[in-house]
């Protein structure tokens, strides 16, 4: 029956000179019910579902699931997703390559054919995370960075060399190209994806997963797509299913428009505090309301970028006028934006005026009340209005942990100048990251406002460290056509590459004399980027504060060089007449910004895109030698071979209930993914950084964690290394430190867990609320599994970082009942025991007895996170990737 309603669902339709198959919705309604009032979001989901019903992974039931969301505007049911492609960027790609590489070698090993181990969907990997910021405010700064990343990646790009070769379907955009996030917008992305199947061409809508959380950017050009984690990315790309349950879609109805001097970063600064207080985790947010048809598209995209940052798992925009005008503009043939806009009318998946499907629930803003605003310290939904950045500042700094006599500002001599740093000081400034330049709007907006700056004769202040990192080639051309890069370079912001930098923690070191200040007086300072990331310590390791802001914003705190100069009412500096100049005398207005913009040409997407793929002479001459499996170099610090499929069965071992677990942390709220995974600079004193010593890597070529991810031995060691994490186990002490308990000694984390793993000890995690917020790390899943941890036991989760956990053969529990460690008066010094396991069911109850250090026994009832009968057998095997490793060999 279930084949029936495919095979009557499949119509064809004609466009231009063209015909393609699909499988109409429309058609499957008429036997399953009306869904007319369904989130456009979910009428994909829907036809996913239709197109690959098999009566077996996807049955009727699924489909009838999703027309009967409409009564509850809710559904318990879980689905099996399968996205049309694969999109990765080269810090979570080098990791999943390796694991591919590991993975052949596990199924030779078990009598297998290699060869099974290829991707089955198609899979873009770009090279976009590795540049850093190392020179900057000089024209020679962007030539002088590509070439010292060539130098410091030479290894893992030959790898990634070896991968392009070595698996089909399999592509990769070379390092100076642009951001995956923004090549995905103007270029990689579809809005409906065709492709030949037995001499027939199928469309559906475009879809993916990515392993950036930041994937959800895609869903302004109305592609549904979101960030997994890079153990989910690889099972993706091998045919598995993504498992999910039926989410449920909260309605942002967007009204009005924006006013004169207010940007897109205000705009979606606004949105992600809303949907946060709202509380959007783990379901889908759709954007409807007449407010769109005058929304750009790039706004769209960086409203949809922040999904992770509110929560959510995709900021959605359906396709309209707006989508083909982006479309075009961009470059996309005649015949796809045909394609396009035929097929989204005729399945319903097209916005129309006045639509208002059902909705989980649904808030609405005016765009017209939306006012400047920046996002700090270190958290992207804190929005602070400008006028009130001083107070924000004032109240960060006093915080326990920065508190101390600042009496003394030290004095600094750095290239011929001479100044006092003091608590405040902007020491990091910089237009980055994908949120934002995508967006011509601010970009412009940025050197407009740089231009305004230079000719009134101001600068930017010498401890600022500035610098422009777009995300596509295509910015510095239009940049340079409207002639505002000699601004924006005359104040410092030069280019630097194109790449995530200073968003990633890739904003390279200060300048020394600045480094000695800071540390002199540990003095409290900051840094405001364009970007989406502000958690602690990702930004560099010396910059407590951490400020989201627009692109013109970044260029005015470089003029102002302190986070207590209130931009709203004090001068950002004097002018050649010695008058003070205040933001609003230097800022453009929407007329100059609109006229800037028109300068955007189609000829720039296509020039820029006719070559995606060739990349530089550097790259073109790295050569590697074409074998199935790779030849892993014993010496090597950056790729190794990992450890997760060693003495691997062809049959999943017995899973043994835990016994005896020692707590290796406990850790507060909103504890992310920046906390436990490694990322950012590798500390010369650290277990990561004595590793690399040993193994004959001097300090300085170190280069990050983020580089060495397909080393599974540094990243271990900088698992919750993190230098502003808390472990509650310790009283006022910060940084990645536990208590061993049998000898009551503070050590390193990963000193700990060694230990415990020579005693036999298995470990336990304890954690608050939002466990795991923040990027799509792997490596926080990974990390953990390698030190030892068998359960993590949350008040709540980050969806991303659950499911990985279990990728991992992790399990996540979750407190019931109010209970909390603080209820539970835990030290650390008790003992977890977790049973049953064998017998365990998907979002079942399960006990957990607590043994504390005096003899106290508490039995508590905790939720078992593992949510899906496929995340069961994910963890029954003992990670996604042995299940998928023993379900090629049978």
């Amino acid at each position: 029956m279930s084949l029936s309603l495919k095979t009557h669902s499949a119509v064809t339709l004609t466009v231009g000179n063209k015909q393609y198959h699909y499988f109409s919705l429309a058609l499957a309604e008429k036997k399953l019910g009306n869904g007319s009032q369904l989130p456009k979001s979910l009428k994909v989901l829907f036809e996913n579902l239709l197109r690959n019903l098999d009566g077996k992974s996807v049955v009727e039931d699924d489909l009838q699931a999703i027309i009967d969301w409409q009564k509850k505007a809710h559904a318990d049911r879980e689905i099996a997703y399968r996205p049309a492609r694969v999109l990765m960027q080269d810090f979570t790609g080098v990791p999943a390559v390796v694991d591919l590489a590991a993975m052949r070698e596990a199924v030779k090993s078990l009598g297998g054919n290699v060869n099974q181990v290829n991707p089955l969907s198609p899979v873009d990997l770009v090279i976009d995370h590795s540049v850093m910021v190392d020179e900057f405010g000089t024209q020679k700064a962007f030539g002088e960075n590509v070439e010292i990343e060539m130098e410091r990646n030479h290894e893992r790009y030959l790898f990634l060399r070896w991968g392009q070769k070595a698996f089909n379907r399999f592509r990769v955009v070379p390092p100076g190209t642009g951001i995956c996030h923004q090549v995905n917008l103007e270029y990689l992305g579809k809005a409906v994806w065709h492709e030949e199947i037995n001499g027939e061409l199928i469309a559906y809508p475009d879809t993916l997963v990515g392993t950036d959380s930041h994937t959800t950017m895609i869903n302004g050009l109305g592609v549904l797509g979101w960030g997994v984690g890079g153990i989910e990315a690889e099972a993706a790309m091998l045919g598995q299913p993504v498992s999910m349950l039926i989410p449920d879609v909260v309605g942002f109805k967007l009204t009005g428009k924006l006013p004169e001097g207010i940007t897109a970063t205000d705009l979606v600064l606004t949105v992600t505090q809303m949907l946060r207080n709202h509380g959007v985790v783990g379901k889908f947010v759709e954007f409807y309301g007449d407010g769109l048809a005058d929304l750009p598209l790039a706004d769209r995209a960086t409203i949809a970028n922040m999904s992770p940052e509110y929560g959510a798992t995709c900021g959605f925009f359906p396709v309209d006028e707006v989508t083909l005008s982006y479309m075009k503009l961009t470059g996309r043939s005649d015949d796809e934006i045909a394609l396009v806009e035929a097929y989204s009318k005729e399945q319903g998946l097209w916005r129309n005026p006045g639509d208002e499907p059902i909705f989980t629930s649904s808030l609405e803003l005016n765009m017209a009340t939306v006012e400047s605003s920046l996002a700090g310290p270190k958290r992207p939904q804190d929005r602070v209005e400008l006028s009130q950045v001083p107070k924000a500042f004032q109240g960060a700094i006093e915080l326990e942990v920065n508190k101390q006599d600042k009496n003394a500002h030290p004095t600094v001599n750095y290239q011929n100048k001479t100044f006092e740093l003091t608590d405040g000081a902007v020491v990091i400034a910089a237009i980055t990251s994908c949120t934002n330049t995508s967006n011509p709007s601010v970009l412009m907006a940025a050197g407009l406002l740089a231009q305004k700056a230079v000719e009134k004769g101001l600068t930017r202040k010498p401890w600022v460290k500035s610098s422009l990192a777009p995300g596509s080639k295509v910015v510095t051309d239009y940049l340079a056509v409207a002639g505002l890069t000699h601004y924006l370079d005359k104040l410092g912001f030069n280019l630097v590459g194109y790449g995530c930098t200073t968003c990633i923690g890739n904003s390279g070191p200060l300048p020394a004399p600045i480094e000695e200040a800071i540390k002199q007086t540990d003095l409290t300072v900051g840094a405001v980027l364009s970007g989406n990331r502000n958690f602690e310590g990702r930004i560099h390791p010396l910059v407590k504060t951490n400020w989201l802001a627009s692109p013109p914003l970044v260029v005015a705190y470089a003029l102002a060089g302190n986070m207590n100069v209130n931009l709203k009412n004090e001068p950002l500096g004097v002018d050649k007449q010695g008058n003070d100049v205040y933001l609003k005398d230097i800022w453009p207005t929407s007329a100059e910004i609109a006229l800037a913009v028109e300068k955007v040409k189609t000829d720039m997407f296509r020039k820029e895109y006719s070559a995606v793929f060739d990349g530089d002479e550097a790259w073109r001459a790295l050569q590697v030698e074409s074998s199935s499996t790779y030849k892993w170099q014993g010496d090597s610090t950056y790729i190794r071979r990992p450890p997760f499929f060693e003495n691997m069965s062809a049959t999943p071992a017995k899973i043994e209930d835990i016994h005896g677990a020692n707590i290796l942390a406990i850790l507060g709220d909103s504890v992310t993914t920046d906390h436990i995974s490694p990322a950012g600079n590798i500390k010369k004193d650290s277990p990561a950084g004595r590793y690399l010593q040993e193994h004959g890597v001097a300090v300085a070529d170190f280069n990050s964690y983020g580089s060495r991810r397909g080393n599974h031995e540094v990243m271990m060691r900088g698992t919750f290394a993190n230098i502003r994490i808390r472990n509650e186990m310790l009283s006022g002490v910060e940084g990645g430190y536990t208590l061993h308990i049998p000898t009551g000694q503070q050590m390193a984390i990963y000193d700990a867990a060694m230990l415990y793993q020579q005693e036999k000890r298995p470990l336990a995690i304890i954690a608050g609320k939002e466990y795991g917020s923040g990027s799509s790390r792997d490596w926080a899943a990974k990390g953990t599994n390698l030190l030892g941890v068998r359960v993590v036991i949350a008040e709540s989760y980050e969806r991303i970082h659950r499911s990985n956990l279990i990728g991992m053969g992790v399990i996540p529990l979750e407190f019931t009942g109010g209970m909390s460690r603080k209820t539970l008066g835990l030290k650390g010094d008790e003992r977890i025991d977790v049973t049953s396991l064998q017998s365990l069911t998907p979002g079942q109850d399960i006990r957990v007895k607590i043994t504390y250090a005096n003899g106290e026994v508490k039995e508590i009832a905790t939720r078992c996170r593992i949510d899906t009968g496929t995340e069961m057998e994910y963890y029954r095997h003992g990670g996604i990737l042995h299940y998928v490793i023993r379900q090629m060999l049978n």
